[in-house]
C-alpha cells in the first residue's frame, strides 16, 4: 500500500510541476512578445523585410544609370497600406532615391554604413523612443546591389504576433519544457524518495506493534516536518490505548481478586452442608468459578518477560502433568499415557505457565472427550508437545474459533471458555504456535510448537 501512494505521490508532483513550468514559459513567451511589441522588434520582423523587398523589385536605372523607382502594383498597395512610408535606395556610387519623410537622423547614415550588410538603428529598450530603422544590402534585377533604408512598415497585424509566438515557441519554450520535464520525471521521484525515507522507519516501526505490547511508539528519526504532526498523533493515540488497556487489567485483576474471598468463602459454606447430589453439583459450581477466577488472573498475569525466562526441558514437564492429572483422568473414565521421542527437550520460557498449558489441554480432553479412549501427553525432540485425545473431536471450520476468549462450541456448557485462549497467549508469549489436528485414533491433537534451546 505504501508503495502505490508513494507512486501516486511522486507522479502527482511529476505532473504539476510539469504544468507550473509550462505555466510559466507560457508566461514568459508572453512577457517577451510585449517587449518585442513594446520596442517594436514585432513591425520590424516583417514589415520592414516586406518593404525592403517590394522597394527592391521596384528599384531600376534611367538611361543615365540613375537609380528610379517601377510603379510597379506591389509599391502602389504598399503606399496605400502603409501612412506615413519612407525609405531611401543608394547604390555603390552613392546615387540614391528616396520617398517619404525621411527622419533627419537617418538623412546621410547610409554612406557611413557602406561596408555593413544590414543593420537595424533605433532606441534601447527603456529610452526615450527614437526613429527606428532598417538598413540591408540587396541584389535587384532592375538596378544592380542597392542599399535600402526604411523604417516601420505599418501596424503589426496578428498573424505577425502568432509567427512570432510560433517561432519563439519551437525555438525556445519548446525545448526548454522538453529538458525541465525530463530534469522533473528523473529527479522528482529522487527527490520524494529521499524525503520520506524516514517513513520506511516509521512504517517498520507500525509493523513492529503487537497488541500484547505495550509502549510502543512510531520513530521521529528523519521523518519530513510534514509528517511528524501525524506521527505524533499516531503516537499519542498509541499512549491512549495504552493507558485504557492498563486500566482495563487493572480491573480485570481487582475483580478477579474480589471473587475468589467469597468463592472460597462459599465453597467452605457448601462443604459444611450434609452430603447429597444437591451438594455435589454445587461444589462442581463453585469449583468451576474458582477456575474462572484463577483463568482471570492468569489471563492477567500473561507479558512478555523473557529476561525471566529459564531452560525448561518439555520430558520432564510433560511427565509430571500427566502424572499429576492421571487420578483425575482415570475418574472420568480415561486412560492416560506419556510419550517422548527423545531426553530431554529443552525450551527456554516460564515454567510454571507452560505447566499451565498443559494442564489446561488435558483439562480440556477431560472435559469434553467423552468420559471414554485414551488421552495421550507427547513431547517430541523438536521442540513439539501434543495432547491427544479420541473423542468426538473439533470441526475444522471451529478450530480457528475455539482459541478466542469466551467461545464455547456447545451453547449449554458450563465452561467459561477461556482456558484454550490462555493456552495461545502463553503459546505466543514464548514465540511459539499451537494448531489443531485430527487424532490419530479420531478426537482431537493439540500441537504446540516452541522454539529449542539446548541451554
Amino acid at each position: 500500500m505504501r508503495d502505490d501512494a508513494a507512486c501516486s505521490l511522486k507522479w502527482h508532483l511529476v505532473s504539476r510541476l510539469i504544468m507550473l513550468q509550462a505555466a510559466i514559459l507560457v508566461a514568459f513567451m508572453a512577457t517577451v512578445l510585449a517587449a518585442l511589441w513594446a520596442c517594436g522588434y514585432l513591425v520590424h520582423l516583417e514589415s520592414e523585410d516586406a518593404v525592403i523587398a517590394a522597394v527592391g523589385r521596384a528599384a531600376a536605372r534611367d538611361e543615365e544609370g540613375r537609380l528610379v523607382l517601377r510603379p510597379t502594383p506591389e509599391l502602389t498597395a504598399l503606399r496605400g497600406d502603409v501612412p506615413g512610408l519612407w525609405f531611401v535606395v543608394r547604390d555603390r556610387a552613392g546615387r540614391s532615391v528616396s520617398e517619404g519623410a525621411v527622419p533627419s537622423a537617418f538623412t546621410h547614415i547610409g554612406a557611413a554604413l557602406d561596408d555593413v550588410s544590414q543593420a537595424r538603428l533605433g532606441s534601447n529598450l527603456g529610452e526615450v523612443p527614437r526613429p527606428s530603422g532598417r538598413l540591408k544590402w540587396i541584389s535587384t534585377a532592375g538596378a544592380g546591389e542597392v542599399q535600402v533604408l526604411t523604417g516601420p512598415g505599418g501596424a503589426v497585424r496578428l498573424g505577425q504576433i502568432g509567427w512570432a509566438a510560433l517561432v519563439i515557441f519551437v525555438t525556445v519554450i519548446l525545448p526548454t519544457l522538453a529538458l525541465m520535464t525530463a530534469a522533473t520525471v528523473i529527479a522528482t521521484p529522487m527527490v520524494v524518495r529521499r524525503a520520506f525515507g524516514g517513513l520506511d522507519k516509521v512504517a517498520a516501526g507500525a509493523a513492529r506493534i503487537d497488541a500484547d505490547e505495550r509502549g510502543a511508539r512510531l520513530p521521529l528519526e528523519d521523518v519530513p516536518a510534514e509528517v511528524i504532526t501525524l506521527v505524533n498523533a499516531v503516537n499519542d493515540a498509541l499512549g491512549r490505548l495504552d493507558e485504557g488497556y492498563e486500566r482495563r487489567q487493572r480491573f480485570l485483576v481487582d475483580a478477579a481478586h474480589e471473587l475468589r474471598t467469597p468463592i472460597a468463602i462459599l465453597s467452605t459454606r457448601l462443604e459444611a452442608l450434609p452430603e447429597g447430589p444437591e451438594r455435589t453439583r454445587l461444589l462442581t459450581d463453585v469449583a468451576r468459578l474458582s477456575t474462572l477466577a484463577d483463568q482471570l488472573l492468569d489471563l492477567q498475569r500473561v507479558a512478555p518477560h523473557p529476561t525471566h525466562f529459564a531452560a525448561v526441558d518439555l520430558v520432564e514437564l510433560g511427565r509430571q502433568v500427566a502424572a499429576d492429572l492421571a487420578p483425575l483422568a482415570i475418574a472420568a473414565g480415561f486412560d492416560i499415557s506419556f510419550e517422548a521421542e527423545a531426553a530431554p527437550t529443552r525450551v527456554r520460557g516460564d515454567r510454571l505457565a507452560l505447566e499451565r498449558v498443559l494442564t489446561n489441554l488435558v483439562q480440556n480432553a477431560i472435559e469434553h472427550a467423552g468420559r471414554r479412549g485414551m488421552i495421550t501427553v507427547r513431547v517430541a525432540g523438536n521442540g513439539v508437545m501434543e495432547v491427544a485425545d479420541e473423542g468426538t473431536g473439533i470441526p475444522e471450520p471451529d478450530r480457528a474459533r475455539i482459541f478466542e476468549p469466551f467461545q464455547r462450541l456447545k451453547a449449554r456448557h458450563r465452561g467459561a471458555g477461556l482456558g484454550l485462549h490462555l493456552v495461545r497467549e502463553i503459546v505466543r508469549l514464548h514465540r511459539g504456535s499451537i494448531d489443531v489436528l485430527d487424532g490419530v485414533n479420531g478426537g482431537a491433537r493439540f500441537r504446540i510448537t516452541l522454539p529449542v534451546n539446548a541451554a
